[in-house]
């Protein structure tokens, strides 16, 4: 669903409890036939539907606007590289996706590795695409501890693409663009 330029996405979960809630108080009032059920229940309903959705459209708006700024502060970093002396600073980094975790809850995590390591970047919205593993994808994002205690470094993505990496090699070997087939 689409509100103003920004897909919003509602989670199974929300739509399950809805459900289920719809259900219970259709149930509810088939038994009493109080008709304050109706009255307080359904805008009930139609609450648990709608604050979802407009957290994530909150969220995505967030996101989008804050896009263009990583894009120029981020700097290309190898993962190895990520250590918790960075905190609080805004990164670019390219892999592969090796596991992703919580997209059920529209609050994904993905394990994304290169060459020289892995780390996990933690999404708190999710992405404009659907990414899988498997996936060459460039994140942008700010690194973070794990926990607030302690934990190791990883990724608050503000930003996660799939990228051809054929053609950001051709870019690189003849400083022109691929020709797409």
């Amino acid at each position: 669903m689409k509100i103003r330029n920004t897909e919003v996405k509602i989670s199974i979960i929300t739509i399950s409890v809805v459900i289920f809630f719809t259900i219970l108080l259709s149930i509810t009032y088939i038994l009493t036939r109080d008709p304050i059920i109706i009255y307080m229940g359904v805008p009930t309903i139609i609450l648990l539907a709608v604050l979802p959705l407009g957290l994530n459209y909150l969220s995505q708006k967030q996101y989008a606007d804050l896009r263009p700024q990583y894009e120029r502060e981020a700097r290309p970093v190898r993962i190895k590289m990520i250590n918790l002396n960075m905190v609080g600073e805004p990164v670019r980094i390219e892999g592969i996706v090796e596991k992703v975790h919580f997209q059920i809850l529209n609050r994904p995590q993905f394990v994304v590795a290169d060459r020289s390591g892995e780390i996990s970047v933690k999404m708190f919205t999710h992405p404009e695409e659907k990414i899988k593993v498997g996936d060459v994808v460039e994140v942008l994002g700010l690194v973070i501890k794990r926990y607030i205690a302690g934990g190791d470094a990883v990724i608050d993505g503000v930003s996660i693409r799939k990228i051809d990496k054929s053609i950001e090699a051709r870019k690189k070997e003849t400083g022109k663009p691929a020709k797409k087939s």
